[in-house]
């Protein structure tokens, strides 16, 4: 199945003592949880598709996401970040300035 939108939620684990940190499957699970909650309760007219995924290489500025085909990063995401993410980025084609980061 193609999609319009693909949001890809990282739930890349490192050690405690690895040297960068990382967002952690346990913060992005949830993440993943709500951006498909919503997507689904707003029953929108594209195809759109949340899942986890490994390092996105902004590990300082996660949790991190990527929407595609956009290829826009979001940073230091929460949950209550999803609702202004799905209803601007993901239906109205506006991407979020004020959680978006350069790669």
């Amino acid at each position: 199945m193609l999609y319009n939108k693909h949001i890809f939620v990282c739930t890349n684990q490192r050690a405690a003592d690895a040297p960068r940190v990382s967002c952690g499957e346990a913060r992005g699970l949830e993440l993943i949880a709500e951006f498909k909650k919503q997507i689904n309760d707003k029953k929108l007219p594209i195809k759109v598709r949340a899942q986890k995924c490994g390092c996105l290489d902004v590990c300082e500025k996660g949790p991190s996401v990527v929407v595609y085909p956009d290829a826009v990063f979001y940073g230091g995401v929460k949950k209550e970040n999803i609702t202004e993410i799905v209803n601007s980025h993901i239906e109205n084609n506006i991407p979020v300035e004020h959680l978006r980061i350069d790669k």
